[in-house]
């Protein structure tokens, strides 16, 4: 038995679910959600809880429980509470701002990049900090779209400029060690 898969899911207060086969549908204050399972995974909702159960021990069955189970704690857990993914932005005259809803990054090009958020993702800046905040209720959505920003101009590796996970350790290279060597 899987050890995720035989975790029930919690389901707070706010939280609606409903089974229509192998669809689950959920509903919270932050939004609202659907995803289709394969057929041979079964729910079963109690009062406060959800339980995924599969019906053998077939190797796909198994890949699957607990991803499931995973996928519906996402679910729930985005629609009641939300998900938050940090950038950092280093480098002279790098910086984000907000114009609206639209994120507006000078990244050392010759122009400014402006992004619109898709629907259920919001963005957030602090410029004191230097940081960028991607918020929505699907992690998935608020996972891409980070990836995406930092795809704009990822941490170089011989000053450490660009736009990386706040936390995020950048591996420095020397550079032209063999110059100043050579000047003595």
């Amino acid at each position: 038995m899987s050890r995720i898969g035989r975790l029930p899911v919690k389901i707070p207060a706010g939280v609606q679910i409903q089974i229509e086969g192998n669809t689950v549908k959920v509903k919270g204050p932050k939004g609202e959600m659907a995803r289709t399972f394969p057929a041979f995974l079964k729910f079963n909702k109690e009062a406060e809880a959800l339980h995924v159960q599969r019906g053998s021990d077939a190797r796909t069955e198994r890949a699957s429980h607990g991803m499931a189970r995973a996928l519906i704690q996402n679910m729930v857990t985005g629609v009641s509470q939300g998900f938050q993914r940090d950038l950092q932005v280093e480098g002279v005259g790098y910086r984000a701002e907000l114009k609206g809803a639209d994120l507006v990054l000078s990244l050392g090009f010759s122009h400014p990049v402006t992004i619109k958020p898709p629907a259920g993702i919001s963005f957030g800046v602090d410029e004191k900090a230097r940081t960028i905040q991607v918020k929505g209720y699907d992690r998935e959505q608020v996972g891409q779209m980070t990836a995406d920003l930092r795809k704009l101009r990822p941490p170089e590796p011989y000053k450490g400029k660009g736009l990386r996970y706040v936390g995020e350790k950048v591996r420095r290279k020397a550079g032209k060690a063999g110059k100043t060597a050579a000047a003595k």
